[in-house]
């Protein structure tokens, strides 16, 4: 997507801005956020995050295959030890290298959900909630082992229950009226659990969430609010520290492992 240079005049010296980039629809905003809608609230404030630095996916997502044998407290201090530059809510993913790779191999999207969520993170909430009500609606979005599903007023709000499961499902089938004697029970799987211990608070994982009514996205217990005015300024507060690609280190062993792909 290209960005559009305009000039504009502040003191009687000429400024370049860059223009935001064209909003999507509702309907287009839908079909958008519908593989990640039925996410985990945490989770989706995260990835949602992430995809506003989608240049830094890929070598994320490269770093993450090559740890899978990591875990728990032993993956958060290779994280840590190897001072990898990218943002928090980036590194945040790294226990989910499912949804990184993703996220890496679809660009496009990746960088259009993100472009959406700075422009207009209203309308994009919007749309999670408006599919998370169809999917409620037809009877596949339900509490289970795996996740809580609590319907409060307008808003719909996943919860993990202790670990974290990525839900795996088809857009295509979960947000449509079911055929008559469907199993809606088979129609939204889940990966292994990822624990995300007190060793990831650093990364936000102490408290993320959102504000649905109000539109707030929380993370480390403070309001996320980068948006494509401020991208190139905006700093959150998080506690882990950052660094420069210079000072990338590797102290840990490499693994490479073969992605394979989900087909639904």
């Amino acid at each position: 997507m290209c960005n559009i240079t305009k000039a504009i005049f502040m003191l009687g010296v000429p400024v370049l801005v860059l223009a935001q980039p064209p909003l999507l629809g509702p309907r287009q905003l839908d079909e958008l956020v519908s593989r990640i809608a039925l996410y985990p609230d945490p989770l989706l404030a995260q990835v949602l995050a992430a995809a506003t630095y989608s240049d830094q996916i890929p070598d994320a997502d490269m770093w993450a295959n090559q740890h899978r044998y990591l875990h728990g407290e032993e993956l958060a201090r290779a994280i840590s030890e190897d001072h990898l530059p990218w943002d928090p809510s980036v590194q945040a993913l790294l226990p989910f290298p499912e949804v990184l790779h993703m996220m890496a191999i679809d660009p496009g999207w990746t960088r259009e959900l993100g472009d959406q969520f700075l422009a207009q993170r209203e309308a994009v909430m919007d749309a999670v909630q408006r599919m998370r009500h169809r999917a409620y609606e037809y009877g596949y979005l339900r509490s289970n082992p795996h996740f809580s599903v609590v319907v409060s007023g307008p808003s719909i709000v996943i919860n993990p229950v202790g670990v974290y499961y990525v839900p795996v499902y088809n857009p295509g089938v979960v947000f449509v009226a079911p055929r008559p004697g469907f199993f809606l029970g088979g129609a939204i799987t889940f990966g292994a659990g990822v624990t995300i211990g007190g060793a990831f608070a650093p990364w936000g994982w102490g408290g993320v969430r959102f504000g649905w009514v109000d539109h707030e996205v929380i993370v480390n217990n403070h309001p996320w609010t980068r948006t494509y005015v401020n991208r190139t300024t905006y700093v959150h507060p998080y506690s882990v520290p950052r660094y420069e690609p210079a000072r990338r280190v590797e102290g840990h062993r490499l693994e490479e492992h073969r992605h394979e792909e989900r087909r639904h």
